[in-house]
């Protein structure tokens, strides 16, 4: 009889260890900006979009549309409409080389060269008087150049970011902004490499990391929702 007691008491530990491991991943999965309702009042959201290396000497205007890059030219320019509609700011961070970088002592050819056309955002992506164009030297948009400064002076506190490529200059861009204590969203949808299974590769090891809900992975509707009703609380700026 001791032993039925034991067995059916391990058994209720069990239940309800269960019950918590779903409970956690439940609250894990979920997506929106600033957690639940309770959690989002008293809160405070300002967002700016990061459209990365999304240039003419990367793309070119001579295209097929078959290209995993090319095909996210499209969705982009539309939700850099809508952004700009909600008075969002959008911010083309660019490549912009000079002409014997060190970068270009590896396997990467010289290309997007500063005061190059080739340093341009595409024109497909109608960039407006309203956009900063920023210029960088490496991967990531924050490194060495004034955008904590420039977002800050914005009182941005999330920035979602898009571009090519994922693996690369996109993930390099998401984790600096996470260490400069800005909440970062990678926008998988309007995120893009060379071949699909390797951007599909590194959304899906970021999708729940260690450091979610700080770093998030979202479609680019969902974050444009999330915005909106946050605006209708009161919340969004």
């Amino acid at each position: 009889m001791k032993t039925g007691v034991k067995e059916q008491r391990s058994q209720q530990v069990r239940d309800e260890g269960n019950k918590e491991k779903h409970e956690i991943t439940c609250r894990g999965k979920s997506n929106n900006i600033t957690g639940n309702n309770d959690s989002k009042r008293g809160r405070t959201l300002k967002p700016a979009i990061i459209v990365v290396d999304m240039l003419l000497d990367n793309l070119g205007l001579e295209r097929k549309g078959k290209g995993e890059e090319e095909k996210i030219i499209k969705p982009v320019a539309a939700f850099l409409k809508e952004c700009r509609q909600l008075s969002v700011p959008v911010i083309f961070a660019c490549d912009s080389f000079l002409k014997d970088d060190f970068i270009f002592q590896g396997r990467m050819k010289p290309h997007a060269i500063r005061g190059t056309d080739g340093t341009k955002p595409l024109p497909d992506l109608e960039p407006q008087p309203s956009d900063i164009i920023l210029e960088k030297r490496r991967f990531s948009a924050f490194f060495k150049t004034d955008l904590d400064q420039t977002l800050r002076t914005m009182h941005v506190d999330t920035v979602a970011v898009g571009g090519i490529n994922t693996h690369f200059c996109v993930l390099a861009t998401a984790f600096d902004a996470v260490c400069h204590d800005f909440t970062t969203i990678i926008l998988e949808d309007l995120s893009a490499a060379y071949k699909r299974e390797i951007h599909q590769s590194f959304i899906d090891t970021y999708r729940y990391s260690a450091i979610y809900p700080i770093l998030r992975v979202m479609k680019s509707k969902e974050f444009l929702s999330e915005y909106r009703d946050l605006r209708d609380l009161g919340i969004g700026d």
